[in-house]
């Protein structure tokens, strides 16, 4: 049986440039490896042409940040008709808008940060809630331009003054939850195996993401069985709560030390997780048996389900 030809969409113009083109490489390398007819595209403003002119049988988007992981690349697709893998318009534009996908996931009965959305003009003239608390643009990824600021610091990071700022102009300041860094992945409906993520980091920002050796991946994650499954089972609820389609990976903060409140505070939901060879998801499908080809096939046959 012939495969399809895949278009294997990575790069782009966003922050997440770099970490895309490795997603995409080792997507491509995989799919080859198992016989697939493959096409790598870095994707530029003349995406719609590209497409038109390589009719390909199926687009694995793994274009982190604007604009494969906002929306703008799924409607594209949607219009040329053409299968994609991820998740659809609206779930991607919801999740991508963190301060309106904690809206909906509160909404669900997923715990979120509290916080503000704000100009980062505002963010920077003084401290809008009490210290420490986070600053991140509202729609980004790869703790990209996120910033922690604690007792210790008299002013607001003063980096969101800069007129080179290159990020979303709107932020959320959220109060800083302490505990341990916790994630899982859905494939499907399906939750895959909770990692507890470990760096000397202050948190689990790029260079500990994507650098070897930034971070240690503790898998299973060292929980108690009822708070291991409770992961598992809010990752599946927040999938489901934006919409998502194939893989999705939840975030979560969780605060177990004499005093803590015990909580699990989801953090963000990606839509689409890197796949690099540091990061977390391709860590937890092997965990369940599948291999890094067996995982990127996977999404390329789900991406060819009606949608």
């Amino acid at each position: 049986m012939t495969k399809p030809h895949v278009a294997v969409l990575m790069g782009g113009w966003s922050a997440e440039r770099e970490v895309s083109l490795r997603s995409g490489k080792a997507c491509a390398d995989a799919l080859e490896s198992v016989g697939y007819p493959v096409t790598r595209i870095d994707v530029g403003r003349d995406i719609a042409l590209r497409l038109a002119d390589l009719k390909p049988d199926v687009v694995l988007n793994v274009t982190h940040g604007r604009p494969g992981e906002d929306g703008t690349l799924s409607a594209i697709l949607e219009v040329m008709r053409i299968p994609y893998s991820h998740s659809g318009v609206m779930s991607s534009a919801l999740a991508m808008d963190k301060a309106m996908a904690k809206r909906v996931l509160s909404a669900s009965g997923i715990a979120v940060p509290g916080g503000l959305r704000v100009h980062r003009l505002e963010a920077a003239r003084e401290h809008l809630i009490a210290r420490p608390y986070v600053v991140k643009p509202n729609a980004e990824g790869s703790s990209i331009g996120v910033f922690i600021v604690t007792a210790e610091h008299e002013h607001p990071p003063q980096e969101l003054n800069s007129a080179e700022w290159g990020l979303d102009e709107t932020v959320l300041v959220e109060p800083f939850i302490a505990g341990r860094e916790l994630t899982c992945a859905v494939m499907g409906d399906r939750a895959l195996a909770v990692i507890e993520i470990v760096q000397d980091n202050r948190f689990y920002d790029y260079e500990a993401k994507y650098a070897p050796g930034g971070s240690r991946h503790l898998i299973p994650a060292p929980l108690k069985p009822n708070i291991y499954s409770e992961v598992q089972r809010l990752s599946l609820a927040a999938h489901h709560a934006l919409g998502c389609k194939g893989v999705s990976r939840a975030d979560f903060r969780y605060d177990d030390t004499p005093g803590g409140t015990g909580d699990l505070v989801c953090l963000e939901v990606n839509t689409q997780p890197g796949m690099t060879g540091t990061s977390l998801v391709p860590d937890m499908a092997a965990h369940e048996g599948i291999s890094f080809a067996e995982l990127v096939e996977w999404m390329v046959l789900d991406a060819s389900l009606d949608r």
